[in-house]
C-alpha cells in the first residue's frame, strides 16, 4: 500500500501578544516578527509503497523463512531497493463477503452460505477484525455493516435469498469505494479483503471489469474468489475470477463438489495469516496518479510469489 508517512520536528515556539482588549482598552500591540531562534514545524512526506505477498514452494506449500535479500522487487522494470520486510501474522482483518444471490446460483447458494458463515466464525477475532457481508444480483446490496459479530454476520448471510441477474462489478465497485478505502492509511495497517462467491459472469453492471478492479486497487485489497460454476470445465466467468485475483495477489478457488466449499474458505483463512509485507520507496519521485506495474522475482526460481501487480502513484 502507497503509505505517507509525515515525520514532523518539533521546535520550540515563543508565546507573543496578549488576549485582545476590551473596546475601553488599547488594542494589543502587533506580534514580533519571527526570530532565528523560533522554528515552524517541518514536515517531511516519504512515500512508502507497501505489499503484501505470499510465498509457496514447487508443492503450493507455504515458505515462512523468507527475507529480503531472497527476493528481487521491481517497478516498471526498475530494480527497487527494499527498505522494510517482515512476515504478517497478525495484521488486523477488514473482510468483505460478496455472495452472488442470482438465479443462477439457487441450487448451491445454501452450501455457500454455511462455508461462508464457518470461515467466519474461525477467522473474526472480536474487538481485532470486522467484517461485514453484501449480496448482489440486479445490484448490490449491503446486507450487515462492519461487525465483529459473528452471530449477526450468521444472520446476514443466511437471510439472502436467490433470484435476479448478475452485478457483479457493480458490488466490487461499491464495496471497494465505500467500504474498503481509507486515505490516508490508517495506523496500525488493516489487511484488506474482499471474497467474491461467485460464477463470475456479470450481466447488469454499470461499471466494467476494469472500473471495478481499479476502484480495487486504489483501496489497496486482496480479491480471493470462489467459483460457483460445477460444470466440471473452465467458463468465462471463471477467467474473470481468475483474473481479479491474480491481479490484486489473491487466490481464484474451482469446487467441483459443494462440499469442497469449507477447504477453500479455510485456505483463504491460513493465508490471511502467513504473508510477508515489503516496503520500498519508489525510483519514480512523480505524483502523477499513473498505474506503476509491481513484479517481485524470488532468488530461488522454484518458488512462488503472489501479490498485487501494481498501484496508483498519488497524484498530488
Amino acid at each position: 500500500m502507497l503509505k505517507r508517512v509525515l515525520v514532523t520536528v518539533f521546535g520550540l515556539c515563543c508565546l507573543v501578544g496578549q488576549v485582545a482588549a476590551q473596546e475601553t482598552k488599547p488594542a494589543a500591540p502587533a506580534a514580533p516578527p519571527q526570530t532565528p531562534g523560533t522554528t515552524q514545524p517541518l514536515r517531511v512526506r516519504v512515500d512508502l509503497v507497501n505489499v503484501l505477498m505470499s510465498v509457496t514452494d514447487k508443492k503450493n506449500r507455504t515458505v515462512i523463512d523468507m527475507t529480503k535479500d531472497d527476493l528481487h522487487v521491481f517497478e516498471d522494470g526498475k530494480l527497487q531497493s527494499v527498505r522494510y520486510f517482515s512476515r504478517e501474522t497478525d495484521l488486523p482483518l477488514r473482510i468483505a463477503i460478496l455472495i452472488d444471490t442470482s438465479s443462477s446460483v439457487r441450487d448451491r447458494l445454501r452450501f455457500e452460505q454455511e462455508a461462508a458463515i464457518d470461515f467466519l466464525t474461525t477467522t473474526i477475532r472480536r474487538g481485532k477484525d470486522l467484517a461485514l457481508v453484501v449480496g448482489f444480483d440486479v445490484s448490490p446490496q449491503l446486507i450487515q455493516d462492519y461487525t465483529d459479530n459473528n452471530e449477526k454476520l450468521a444472520a446476514a448471510i443466511r437471510g439472502l435469498e436467490a433470484g435476479g441477474v448478475t452485478s457483479l462489478y457493480d458490488a466490487m465497485y461499491f464495496t471497494s469505494k465505500e467500504k474498503l478505502y481509507w486515505f490516508p492509511p490508517p495506523e496500525p495497517y488493516l489487511r484488506r479483503v474482499m471474497i467474491i462467491v461467485s460464477d463470475g459472469q456479470d450481466n447488469q453492471s454499470e461499471h466494467t471489469r476494469e472500473e471495478a478492479l481499479a476502484m480495487a486497487q486504489r483501496a489497496e485489497v486482496t480479491i480471493f474468489t470462489i467459483s460457483t460454476n460445477r460444470t466440471g470445465s473452465e467458463a468465462r466467468g471463471d477467467k474473470v475470477l481468475r483474473y481479479l485475483a491474480k491481479q490484486t495477489g489473491g487466490q481464484a478457488f474451482f469446487p467441483f463438489e459443494a462440499s469442497e466449499l469449507g477447504a477453500d474458505f479455510q485456505q483463504i483463512a491460513r493465508e490471511l495469516r502467513s504473508q510477508y509485507s515489503l516496503a520500498y520507496v519508489s525510483t519514480n519521485p512523480a505524483h502523477d496518479g499513473s498505474f506503476r506495474n509491481i513484479s517481485i522475482e524470488p532468488v530461488d526460481k522454484t518458488l512462488h510469489v503472489r501479490a498485487k501487480t501494481g498501484y496508483f502513484a498519488p497524484s498530488q
